[in-house]
């Protein structure tokens, strides 16, 4: 059964320009690792959740329950910080901000 969407859930359009993204780290990622094992997290998910909290402030544990479990959503969350794909996800937006700004 499929959740009713929050306000701050990407939208197709977003999620198409950092799909592309995610999708390498996590390819590199399953590549390095022992059991090469992709997990069964939905990142799109995890990013809506990321977006939830991030607007709500709430505490991790108290992400709403449709969304992942807090503890994935943490686990992406340090992972992404430490690799620097936030910061390339924030690049790009930037770039595409400023793109239609004409600058």
């Amino acid at each position: 059964m499929e959740r009713m969407p929050y306000s701050t859930d990407l939208s197709d359009g977003q999620w198409a320009l950092i799909e592309p993204l995610v999708t390498a780290w996590k390819q590199e990622r399953v590549s390095r690792s022992a059991t090469g094992d992709p997990g069964s997290c939905d990142l799109r998910e995890v990013v809506n959740a990321l977006l939830y909290q991030n607007r709500t402030g709430c505490q991790w544990r108290l992400l709403p329950h449709d969304l992942p479990a807090w503890s994935a959503v943490f686990y992406y969350f340090t992972l992404w910080r430490q690799d620097g794909l936030d910061q390339r996800i924030q690049e790009i937006l930037r770039c595409r901000v400023r793109e239609r700004a004409r600058r």
